[in-house]
């Protein structure tokens, strides 16, 4: 059966993650409270930050910039594009 949640960031009653996405009291909240549609749809913006950014996944000040847009993203609101940041054309 899924499990279903209602998601912070959607505002709807969507089916949740499998698992929290990582280890710790933040890992287990975005397991109750972000859908797994939600999560996917931060996991595409956190590629597009890391890219855009040039962000290293092993520094310290990377990690901290990253968590600190998950929680705009996903919670507080406030979240922009990442600078420079240009949409494709179709």
């Amino acid at each position: 059966m899924t499990r279903m949640v209602k998601c912070v960031k959607l505002g709807i009653e969507a089916e949740g993650l499998e698992q929290p996405p990582f280890p710790g009291p933040k890992g287990q909240y975005i397991y109750e409270h972000v859908s797994k549609q939600a999560w996917q749809e931060w996991l595409n913006m956190q590629t597009m930050i890391i890219n855009e950014q040039r962000l290293a996944s092993f520094d310290p000040r990377s990690k901290k910039i990253l968590e600190e847009e998950r929680e705009k993203f996903l919670f507080s609101g406030g979240f922009e594009m990442p600078e420079g940041y240009v949409p494709q054309k179709d």
